[in-house]
């Protein structure tokens, strides 16, 4: 092949199916690819020294500064291959997610002079899908980029949070974008289900197995086969559990309770807990080798007061889904700054709960400051031996036991006068662990 026929660089990079850049240290595009030029609607001649913020953000400043993770700027400093995830702008002017894979380009003095980009398209969930992750704050995209990559394998995941940060809707995420998602996404809350209950939830009962079992009944992981099995508050598992569940994971198998054969299952696991599991398995309380089997992949779960970019956007999300919620969106100046000005100890599941009353107070009218109701900030307790405001064990007991009864539950609502919220936190649990408590509680009286 001589000189003249050899392709240049840029029918070679044109090759690529995926958009391609090379950006150098001062954000300035020196080639693209045709994919890139398509994506972002830009002419030919009309890319090559624009700076690439200007055509992907719209911005005229770097996306660093727009509290996003700069690509450029990690590569400069470590001289690795970094990927990330942006936001970025089509050529239709619509937002989208997109995964960022970047490679340095070295001189011959060994420093970065370059980068090339990969940019990778991730297709939206639909509008009604609740694996939707909603904000573009920071600590959200560094996120979902360790979500986009863990997804589409079969590796298990552990998500550390706080209470309320949305765990569950994470593990949604992680199976809507998964090679499982067109199979069943299936929940148990180790919190809210007594010692006998989690072991029949998880994996069946036999007919007879024990009194009350009047026919043969699947437990969850069979029921989530060939999808992904969320195992929310997995701290609360008895020990004796943890054995069973750890032989389920190693070996893909299940006994039914009072059953004699093992059942073959093909489930992906996705724990979560805001306990320090490290912390229990110093104690004894929680197994070394389930623990190492499960944290193979951690993911932390930000907290609403670490990503407040995203409340705003959240606020509105909540009230787009009421009824009449036209009335309310856009929120006001004023109510958002009220709203970003306040530190969700309960975090998203606490704004929601927020946005929701807001709603039912403001009636007919738009929402204003004063339809905000926070709870009043109460000093910590001093240890776990204090008891409740009104003098209740009740609190006592749930942290000691770190399990719910049904005794426990009936005195919380009752001091608290039926209102779920308060009951939860009497208990020391969040507010869905208790309202599958007593959902599942209501079923086996139906049951009965």
């Amino acid at each position: 092949m001589t000189d003249d026929t050899k392709p240049s660089c840029e029918q070679i990079i044109d090759i690529l199916p995926d958009p391609f850049v090379v950006i150098g240290r001062d954000y300035r595009i020196v080639a693209c690819n045709k994919a890139y030029r398509e994506q972002y609607g830009v002419a030919d001649d009309g890319i090559v020294g624009r700076r690439c913020h200007e055509v992907s953000h719209h911005s005229d400043v770097p996306c660093s500064q727009n509290g996003e993770h700069c690509p450029l700027d990690e590569i400069i400093h470590h001289k690795r291959p970094t990927q990330v995830m942006h936001v970025h702008f089509d050529a239709e002017g619509h937002e989208e997610y997109v995964q960022l894979h970047a490679t340095p380009l070295l001189g011959p003095d060994g420093e970065v002079r370059y980068i090339g980009e990969t940019i990778f398209r991730i297709a939206s969930p639909d509008e009604d899908s609740e694996a939707l992750l909603i904000g573009r704050s920071r600590p959200l995209l560094r996120m979902t980029s360790l979500l986009q990559r863990v997804a589409p394998t079969q590796t298990t995941v552990l998500l550390l949070g706080e209470s309320g940060v949305g765990k569950e809707q994470v593990a949604n995420y992680i199976h809507h974008y998964s090679t499982r998602s067109r199979h069943p996404f299936v929940v148990v809350d180790c919190g809210a289900l007594g010692d006998n209950l989690i072991e029949s939830e998880l994996f069946g009962y036999e007919k007879g197995a024990f009194t009350g079992a009047a026919q043969r009944k699947k437990g969850l992981f069979e029921a989530a086969n060939g999808g992904t099995l969320f195992i929310d508050e997995i701290g609360e598992l008895p020990l004796p559990l943890q054995t069973k569940l750890l032989r389920a994971l190693e070996t893909g198998q299940v006994r039914r309770l009072g059953g004699t054969d093992y059942i073959d299952v093909d489930v992906r696991i996705v724990a979560a807990t805001n306990r320090d599991l490290a912390a229990m398995v110093a104690e004894g309380r929680f197994r070394q080798d389930l623990y190492y089997r499960l944290s193979a992949f951690p993911v932390r779960v930000p907290s609403l007061r670490e990503r407040k970019d995203d409340i705003p956007r959240l606020a509105e999300h909540f009230l787009a889904r009421l009824e009449n919620a036209d009335r309310h969106v856009p929120l006001s100046a004023e109510v958002i700054e009220r709203l970003l000005d306040y530190d969700y100890p309960g975090n998203v599941r606490e704004l929601r709960n927020i946005v929701e009353r807001a709603a039912i107070l403001a009636a007919d009218d738009i929402i204003r400051p004063d339809h905000l109701v926070f709870e009043e900030r109460r000093a910590p307790q001093a240890d776990a031996h204090t008891l409740s405001e009104a003098g209740s064990p009740v609190r006592l007991l749930s942290r000691r036991t770190g399990r719910l009864t049904d005794e426990a539950v009936m005195q919380a609502l009752r001091e608290a006068g039926g209102h779920r919220a308060r009951a939860a936190e009497r208990l020391g649990v969040s507010e869905r662990t208790l309202y599958r408590y007593i959902r599942r509680l209501k079923e086996v009286q139906t049951e009965s």
